[in-house]
C-alpha cells in the first residue's frame, strides 16, 4: 500500500495546484520532532476526500474528528474512501506504516496529503497537527466565511518524548460537571497531552460512587459550608456544597477519554486526605474523636485511615469497584501530606508496629501502602503515589510522582521505580502566573509561564540508565481557589502548553520560538472557548528588597518583539515613555506603571505598583 502512496504522491506533486497561500508557516504546539517546509499549499474544499486504508471502527472515527471539524468551522464534509484505489490528486490519505505508537509523519505537497502512522494514536496526533497547519479558524465552533482552508506544503516526522504526559484535576475542594470534563480532555487532546489524573477523594469532599457504600456520596459528597478566601480566615459562606458522579457518569467520560486517546487514571487518596469518607463511616479511623464531619477549609487534617483489617477491607471493596470503572494500568493511590499524629495516640497503630517489627509511623505508612499495593497488583493493575510513598520504604513495585521538588523523582529513578516529574514550583497551575498583588487569589507562586517551559524535567543528577525510569511529565491543577470552570481555564492556559511542548518535544529549549507559536496559538485557544490569562502581552513588575527605603525594579514580558514603556509618577505610560532596558531602584514616593509596546501600540495591560 505505501509503494502504491508514493507513485501517487509523485503523480499529485505533478499535478501541482496553483492555489495561492495565505500563510505559508509550520506552527505546531507541541513543536514537532522534524519539520521541512516547501513551496505552497494544499487546499481543503468540498471535492477534498478522505482515504483511509484500514476502514476500522477506530479508523473511521478519526475521520470523523476530521469531518466534525470541517462541519463546524467550514460548513462542509468530506466523503471517506475505505480502501481501494487511491484517488489522483486532492485527497487526505491514512496509511498504516506500521510505525511506532503514538508517531506519525505527514506529507502535505499542492495535490495531496499523507499521512503515515503505526496506530490509532498517531493518527489521532496527526490530525491533531493538522488542525493546527490549517487557518486558526478552524476551531471555530460556527461557520466561517471566506477563510481558504490551505494546509502549508511540509514533511512532518514526529514522535513523543515521554510515554505519559499528564494533566491532573482535583474535583474535590471543588466539584466540575461532566460537560466541563469532555472540553478540559478536548483541550488536553489538542495538545497530546495523553494522561487524566482525576483526584476524586479528599477530606473536603467524596466525588465518586461506590455502590457497596452509599454513604460515600449521599452524605461524603458535602460539606456544610466553604471557608472564603484562604484556610487561615476564619470566615465562611455558610451553603452547603456538594456534587458527585455516577459509576454511569464515569463510564461515559472514560470511554469519551478513549477515545481521544487520553487514559484517566483515578486518584484514591490514602492514608491521609481521608476526611470525607471517615465522616461517612467513623470506624475507619483511629477512633479518638466523638465527632468528624467533611472538611470546610483547605488544608492538611490529622484524621486519616486507621490501619485496621475493616479499613483494608473497606478500601479493597473501593478499588474494586474503581477497577472495574477504569481500565487504565495505573491506579493513584495518593500518599502524601499524612500527619502521624493519631497513629502515634493510638493503641492499636502503636501493637500493630510492634507486632510487625517496624521503626516507626513512618514505616508504618510504607506498610499500608505496600499492602495496598499488593491488593491492587493482584488484580494486574500498578499503584502510582505521590512523593511521600518513599518515607518508610518505596513500595515494590511503586511508580512516584514527584511533587514536593524533584528529590522524589530521583530516589525513585535511582531505585529503579519509574516517576512522573510534577515539582509544584515548577508545574503546579494553582499557583500564581503574573503579579499576585493584580492577581485574584492563588495558593502559592508566581510560577510563570516562562518558568514553566524551561524546567528540564529530567535531572541532570541521574545516569543516562536512571533517567529511562522518568517517564513523564504532569500539570497539577488543585481548585481550592477555582470555583468555576473560567478560573481553572485561567490558571491552566497557557501554561499548561509549555508543559504538553516538555512532554512531547525534544529536550531542547527555544522560549523566543516557543512565544512566537503560542501568540498563533491564542487563536486556537480562543476557537476552542478556552478562557485563558493574558498575561502574556502584560508587562511582569516585581520588587526586590533593598533597604528601607528603595527598591530594585525588574520587568518582563512574555510577547515576542515587544518593548516596556514605563512611567515612576503615577501617569500613564504610551510609546513615547522611557523603554525599560535593565533593572533601576525607586524611593517610597514613586509609583511603577508600565505597558507592553510592539510597533507603535499598545498590546498589553498597563500595570501599576506601588512600593
Amino acid at each position: 500500500m505505501r509503494k502504491i502512496a508514493i507513485l501517487t504522491m509523485l503523480l499529485a506533486f505533478a499535478l501541482s495546484c496553483t492555489r495561492k497561500a495565505q500563510d505559508n508557516t509550520v506552527s505546531v504546539i507541541p513543536q514537532p520532532m522534524y519539520v521541512g517546509a516547501y513551496e505552497g499549499v494544499f487546499c481543503i474544499d468540498k471535492d477534498t476526500k478522505i482515504v483511509v486504508d484500514e476502514p476500522s471502527e477506530e479508523m473511521l472515527r478519526i475521520a470523523g474528528f476530521l469531518n466534525e471539524k470541517l462541519s463546524k468551522a467550514a460548513g462542509f464534509e468530506l466523503e471517506v474512501l475505505k480502501g481501494g484505489p487511491m484517488p489522483k490528486e486532492n485527497f487526505i490519505a491514512f496509511l498504516n506504516a506500521g510505525m511506532p505508537s503514538e508517531s506519525y509523519i505527514i506529507d502535505a505537497k499542492p495535490g495531496f496529503i499523507i499521512i503515515d502512522y503505526g496506530d490509532g494514536a498517531g493518527a489521532f496526533y496527526a490530525l491533531q497537527t493538522l488542525f493546527q497547519l490549517l487557518p486558526t479558524e478552524i476551531f471555530s465552533q460556527q461557520v466561517q466565511k471566506r477563510v481558504e482552508w490551505s494546509v502549508p506544503c511540509c514533511n512532518i516526522e514526529d514522535k513523543p518524548r515521554f510515554k505519559y504526559r499528564g494533566m491532573h484535576l482535583d474535583v474535590c475542594l471543588h466539584y466540575f460537571d461532566l460537560d466541563f470534563l469532555k472540553k478540559y480532555i478536548d483541550v488536553m487532546a489538542a495538545h497530546k497531552v495523553n494522561r487524566f489524573h482525576w483526584h476524586l477523594t479528599e477530606d473536603q469532599g467524596w466525588r465518586l460512587e461506590i455502590k457497596k457504600y452509599p454513604l460515600l456520596t449521599e452524605k461524603g459528597q458535602w460539606r456544610k459550608e466553604t471557608v472564603i478566601g484562604s484556610l487561615k480566615s476564619g470566615i465562611y459562606d455558610g451553603t452547603p456544597y456538594g456534587g458527585y458522579y455516577s459509576q454511569e457518569q464515569v463510564k461515559e467520560l472514560v470511554k469519551y477519554a478513549a477515545e481521544r486517546y487520553v487514559t484517566i487514571i483515578p486518584e484514591i487518596e490514602l492514608p491521609g486526605h481521608a476526611l470525607a469518607a471517615i465522616a461517612c463511616y467513623p470506624e475507619l479511623s483511629c477512633g479518638l474523636e466523638d465527632h468528624y464531619e467533611t472538611a470546610t477549609r483547605w488544608g492538611i487534617f490529622k484524621q486519616v485511615y486507621c490501619p485496621k483489617e475493616s479499613t483494608f477491607e473497606f478500601l479493597e471493596d473501593v478499588f474494586d469497584e474503581v477497577m472495574e470503572l477504569f481500565p487504565s494500568e495505573l491506579i493513584h493511590i495518593g500518599g502524601d501530606e499524612c500527619p502521624k499524629a493519631s497513629w502515634k495516640a493510638c493503641p492499636h497503630c502503636q501493637a500493630l508496629i510492634k507486632k510487625l517489627g517496624l521503626k516507626d509511623e513512618y514505616e508504618l505508612q510504607s506498610y499500608f501502602v505496600t499492602r495496598m499495593e499488593k491488593y491492587i497488583n493482584s488484580k494486574g493493575r500498578q499503584i502510582i503515589g505521590w512523593d511521600e510513598i518513599l518515607q518508610g520504604g518505596l513500595a515494590p513495585n511503586a511508580k512516584v510522582m514527584s511533587w514536593l521538588g524533584e528529590e522524589g523523582g530521583i530516589k525513585a529513578a535511582q531505585q529503579h521505580h519509574e516517576a512522573v516529574m510534577a515539582p509544584h514550583y515548577k508545574y503546579y497551575l494553582d499557583y500564581w502566573q503574573a503579579d499576585p498583588d493584580s492577581e485574584p487569589l492563588a495558593m502559592s507562586g508566581p510560577t510563570t509561564l516562562r518558568t514553566m517551559y524551561e524546567y528540564e524535567p529530567v535531572p541532570e543528577v541521574l545516569t543516562p540508565q536512571e533517567a529511562k525510569y522518568i517517564i513523564g511529565v504532569e500539570g497539577c491543577v488543585w481548585t481550592e481557589y477555582m470555583p468555576t470552570p473560567e478560573r481553572v481555564e485561567y490558571m491552566a492556559w497557557p501554561r499548561m502548553c509549555a508543559i504538553a511542548e516538555s512532554g512531547w518535544s525534544r529536550k531542547d529549549k527555544d522560549w523566543d520560538g516557543f512565544t512566537r507559536r503560542l501568540e498563533k496559538h491564542f487563536g486556537r485557544l480562543d476557537g476552542m472557548q478556552v478562557a485563558y490569562c493574558d498575561a502574556f502581552y502584560s508587562p511582569m513588575i516585581v520588587f526586590h528588597k533593598d533597604t528601607p527605603y528603595n527598591m530594585v525594579v525588574t520587568m518582563t514580558v512574555d510577547a515576542p518583539d515587544a518593548k516596556i514603556h514605563y512611567t515612576l509618577d503615577g501617569s500613564m505610560p504610551d510609546a513615547d515613555s522611557p523603554v525599560y532596558d535593565k533593572p533601576f531602584s525607586i524611593n517610597r514616593s514613586q509609583i511603577v506603571t508600565a505597558v507592553a509596546v510592539r510597533d507603535g501600540r499598545q498590546i498589553g495591560n498597563i500595570k501599576s505598583k506601588r512600593f
